[in-house]
């Protein structure tokens, strides 16, 4: 299976199906830090995407032709414009062409044709703008010969002790409109809880979900997710304890400032919910149609 890896961050969906036997054939991310821990994380383990500069900066100047032949596009496309910390704009969002970006992947869809894409963005795209938004994200799709089927999925049901809820959409070229339906992985029990990942009694279970605003808000304030009660001490979580709620290894690299790491572990997808997502995608592809 071959995919590429579009608004990469990261590197969240290349970790996860690469441990799926999944090759990375392209990938594209424009902030300079999370460039640098893609590279720093990806270089030894998909050493071509930088030999034949497949590690596309700007993907409004991506010439589809340049980009190898795949199976699936993975995208967690800006979730700002649809967010709640965002200014909510939806497709009117301008700022640094964010809600411009899931028309690149409509081209992309369009001039490549890949078997199947995977797209995640915050739960409440689904509701923007009284559910217009989403669907037009489902029209223009299906206008693409695509089927389309979502699901919101959160961290905690696939073993991972933080809540994140996210929209997950998946579909599967289909000129004969005859796909009807997707199976979603089925959630597994929770065996892992805050405890585990502080190593210590945790006041919480289950985790806040990692964000990128409103750090250090206080354990009393209504805003926080980056403090917890651990052995009856307010303690702040760090890169190590964000890591481990998204599924990551504690090798896996990142810039020793606590509040960039976690900014950049709050902008990436859970691993665990990738990889069930991965497995069923494949699953699917290999019925006959």
């Amino acid at each position: 299976m071959k995919f590429i890896d579009i608004c990469a961050g990261i590197g969240g969906f290349h970790f996860a199906l690469h441990k799926l036997g999944w090759q990375c054939v392209y990938a594209s991310e424009i902030d300079e830090t999370a460039r640098e821990v893609y590279k720093e994380n990806f270089t030894k383990i998909t050493p071509n995407l930088f030999k034949y500069n497949l590690f596309n900066k700007d993907l409004f100047k991506c010439d589809t032709s340049e980009i190898p032949d795949f199976d699936v596009i993975c995208a967690g496309f800006p979730c700002q414009p649809f967010s709640q910390i965002g200014y909510r704009k939806g497709f009117k969002e301008n700022l640094e062409g964010r809600g411009n970006i899931f028309f690149e992947l409509l081209r992309i869809l369009k001039d490549k044709k890949p078997k199947a894409f995977l797209f995640e963005n915050v739960q409440h795209i689904v509701k923007h703008d009284e559910g217009k938004t989403f669907k037009r994200i489902n029209e223009e799709i299906s206008n693409l010969e695509y089927s389309f089927f979502w699901k919101v999925i959160r961290a905690s049901e696939f073993g991972l002790p933080q809540h994140r809820p996210r929209t997950f959409m998946v579909g599967f070229r289909d000129e004969k409109n005859i796909i009807k339906n997707f199976d979603f992985p089925k959630p597994i029990k929770l065996k892992k809880s805050m405890s585990d990942i502080f190593g210590a009694e945790c006041d919480r279970d289950i985790g806040f979900t990692l964000r990128l605003g409103g750090m250090g808000s206080g354990i009393n304030d209504r805003r926080n997710w980056d403090s917890y009660l651990v052995d009856g001490e307010v303690i702040k979580l760090q890169a190590e304890h964000g890591k481990k709620m998204q599924g990551l290894p504690l090798s896996f690299k990142l810039p020793k400032s606590r509040t960039v790491s976690l900014k950049l572990l709050g902008n990436s997808v859970a691993i665990n919910v990738v990889k069930a997502l991965g497995k069923e995608i494949e699953y699917h592809l290999s019925k006959p149609y």
